[in-house]
């Protein structure tokens, strides 16, 4: 199940230029940081990202953490690269560094 499971990640975070991992929806996030990510993206790129919902998915809630050695939600990933957690991309917007990693992305 683990292999199966990290192919899932891999293929998404590889076939979507933006992927936010976070507890609950954009909408409706369910913790703070996962909030906060949401925010940052939807302000540097709108809606344009996939979001999944790790509490909905308890298989990628488990194995995630492995994927790429990160042991906290949220995770972001650009171009199939974990780019980190809400610290790291709450200090990024800030400088203005995730808007330009981000820049090809918006339409």
């Amino acid at each position: 199940m683990p292999t199966e499971v990290l192919q899932r990640i891999h293929e998404q975070v590889t076939d979507n230029p933006v992927v936010l991992y976070m507890k609950g929806t954009p909408q409706f996030p369910q913790c703070g940081f996962s909030a906060t990510a949401a925010e940052v993206l939807k302000r540097c790129i709108g809606n344009q990202f996939l979001a999944v919902n790790v509490l909905a998915d308890p298989d990628i809630y488990a194995n995630l953490k492995d994927y790429a050695n990160w042991p906290t939600f949220p995770q972001l990933y650009v171009k199939g690269e974990l780019v980190g957690g809400c610290d790291i991309m709450r200090e990024m917007y800030a400088a203005g560094e995730l808007q330009q990693l981000l820049a090809g992305i918006a339409a």
